[in-house]
């Protein structure tokens, strides 16, 4: 078993959730990195053909929710068509450019009495962006603004929505507005209170305007 290995499952918090409107992001960032590290009549920078062909399929294969990604790397050699050795050294080159980062792991085996008890399983990956290739993307560095019919549609959402709890009864619009269930409870009986106060004030004001 290699050194600094993790049981499985005992990853910690190396895993992060993960935009995929990210995805053109870092591929954009990757592809420039690789150009702008291409020594004059070499035929690839530090990444390689190779490891933008990995992190593109590492890209489809990530849990976007959790950040979740762990393919074995025969998984990836059989996915992108290319040797085991390749493979290997287009994860190491994506790693030393800051790319990525993995962490080895190992699992049980059924083995009792004799034989490893242990054994290696595939690394848990994660994928980031270095400071260095986010500075190639230019004006691509943050996610571009939403489209204006998009913002106008939600600002329209958002002004309906208010107008309509606006419109519901004191009682009933702190369940429409605050998530915590006790103080949504305080507040309506809070709201009926003032509510049942105000009518009872009603008709002494209709005597005295009569």
């Amino acid at each position: 078993m290699r050194r600094h290995s993790r049981l499985e499952g005992r990853e910690g918090q190396f895993w992060r959730p993960f935009d995929p409107r990210d995805i053109a992001r870092y591929m954009l960032a990757a592809e420039r990195y690789e150009r702008a590290t291409r020594a004059k009549g070499q035929r690839s920078g530090r990444l390689g053909p190779v490891a933008l062909e990995v992190l593109r399929e590492l890209m489809r294969l990530i849990d976007y929710r959790t950040g979740r990604l762990e393919p074995a790397i025969s998984t990836l050699c059989e996915r992108i068509r290319r040797s085991r050795d390749a493979v290997v050294r287009g994860l190491a080159n994506l790693r030393d450019a800051g790319f990525l980062d993995w962490i080895r792991r190992y699992v049980p085996t059924d083995h009792e009495g004799r034989g490893p008890q242990v054994q290696q399983t595939s690394n848990a990956y994660r994928l980031m962006l270095p400071a260095m290739a986010a500075k190639l993307l230019g004006r691509f560095a943050s996610h571009p603004p939403a489209p204006v019919d998009d913002q106008e549609r939600r600002k329209a959402d958002m002004a309906a929505h208010a107008a309509m709890i606006a419109g519901l009864p004191l009682w009933e619009q702190p369940a429409q507005i605050v998530e915590d269930d006790g103080l949504a409870d305080a507040l309506a009986r809070l709201g009926r209170a003032l509510a049942e106060r105000e009518s009872a004030k009603q008709p002494e004001s209709c005597q005295k305007e009569t």
